[in-house]
C-alpha cells in the first residue's frame, strides 16, 4: 500500500521523525533550497502537513496543495495556520492541548520567581566572584502577592492553582466570566492590572488578541508590578512594554515570547529588570514526547477514518 505523503515545515524530535518516516512519505520542506520546485513536483500528492506552533502554515503554502486533508500542529497555538485557506476546503486541523499545560504553567512561575528574586543576577554574582564585594540587593516576595491572569483557559487555570499554593489572591480577565471559578473576574484589562502585583498573559495569539496588552495596562500595573508573558509575543504592544521597562513604569518582566522571534529587540538584552527565555514553555522531554505522540495519533486516526483526538474547530 502506498504511504500517504506528508509535508513537514520543520523538524520534530528524532523519535517522532523516525516514527513518522515509518508510516508516511516525508517531505522535509525546511531543508529544501528550491521550495517552489518541490511544490511543483509533489504538491498534488501531499495529503497532510505536519507543522509546529511557531511555524504554522500560510495561505500561499496551503493553496499549493490541492489534495491537502489535514494539518497536524506540534503545539497548542494554531494562530499561524491560515484559517482563511483551510475553512473553505474543510481541511482539518489538530493541535496538542493538555499535554503541555503543566509545563507552561511551571515556566510561568519560574519566570515570576526568577525576575522577582533576581535569580539571574544572583547567579552571575556568585559565578563571577562579585559576591565577595557585596551582597545582592533585597528582592521582591512572591508569596501572598496578587496574581492577575489574562486568559483563564487550561493553562491559566493551572497557573491559578500554583498561585493558590503561594497564598496569592487571584483575579482574571477573559472573554466572559467563569462563574464556577473561585477567582475574581475583571471585565477590563486595566482593572485586572490595577489589582495585580504579577500579571500573567496566557491567551491565544491571532487577530483577536493582537496588541491586546497596551501602554494603559502597564500604567495600571504600576511601578511595583511585574509582567509575565507565556502566551504569544503578538498579544503585547512590544514598544509599549519596552518603554514601560526602560522608564520604570513597571518593575520588571519575565518573557518566554517576543514579537519577532528569534530575532528579538536588542533593547531587551540591555535590561536587568527582565528575564528572557527562548519560547520554550513546553520544552521538557516528557511533554515533547507526549506532543509528538498526539500529532502522530491524530494523523493515524485521520488516515484510518477514525475520529480525531484533538481537532481544532
Amino acid at each position: 500500500m502506498t504511504k500517504p505523503t506528508i509535508l513537514m515545515t520543520g523538524a520534530y524530535p528524532d523519535g517522532d521523525m523516525e516514527a513518522l518516516a515509518a508510516d508516511y512519505d516525508i517531505i522535509r520542506f525546511w531543508e529544501e533550497a528550491d521550495k517552489d520546485a518541490v511544490l511543483a513536483k509533489h504538491g498534488t500528492s501531499i495529503r497532510a502537513i505536519a507543522t509546529r506552533g511557531d511555524l504554522g502554515a500560510d495561505k500561499a503554502l496551503i493553496d499549493r496543495l490541492p489534495q491537502l486533508e489535514i494539518i497536524g500542529c506540534f503545539g497548542v497555538g494554531t494562530d499561524g495556520i491560515a484559517r482563511s485557506a483551510t475553512r473553505p476546503r474543510r481541511i482539518k486541523i489538530t493541535n496538542t492541548p493538555d499535554v503541555l499545560t503543566e509545563d507552561v504553567a511551571d515556566l510561568a512561575f519560574a519566570l515570576m520567581l526568577a525576575v522577582a528574586r533576581k535569580v539571574v543576577k544572583g547567579d552571575h554574582m556568585t559565578r563571577s566572584g562579585s559576591w565577595a564585594k557585596g551582597n545582592l540587593e533585597l528582592t521582591t516576595r512572591v508569596n501572598g502577592k496578587r496574581l492577575g491572569i489574562i486568559g483563564l483557559g487550561r493553562i491559566g487555570k493551572a497557573i491559578a492553582r500554583r498561585g493558590a499554593s503561594f497564598n496569592m489572591p487571584i483575579s482574571y480577565f477573559g472573554r466572559q466570566e467563569q462563574r464556577d471559578m473561585p477567582y475574581r473576574y475583571c471585565g477590563a484589562l486595566t482593572e485586572l492590572a490595577a489589582n495585580s502585583d504579577f500579571l500573567v498573559a496566557i491567551v491565544p495569539g491571532g487577530e483577536a488578541t493582537a496588541n491586546l496588552i497596551k501602554a494603559d495596562v502597564f500604567k495600571a500595573l504600576g511601578p511595583d508590578g511585574y509582567f509575565i508573558n507565556v502566551a504569544r509575543g503578538s498579544v503585547v504592544d512590544e514598544p509599549a512594554l519596552l518603554n514601560a521597562l526602560e522608564n520604570n513604569i513597571i518593575k520588571g518582566a519575565g518573557l518566554d515570547v517576543f514579537a519577532n522571534e528569534p530575532n528579538i529587540d536588542p533593547r531587551f538584552s540591555q535590561m536587568e529588570n527582565v528575564v528572557l527565555h527562548p519560547h520554550h514553555g513546553s520544552g521538557t522531554v516528557e511533554t515533547r514526547r507526549a506532543m509528538g505522540r498526539l500529532v502522530r495519533d491524530n494523523l493515524a486516526a485521520h488516515f484510518a477514518g477514525r475520529p480525531l483526538l484533538t481537532e481544532v474547530q
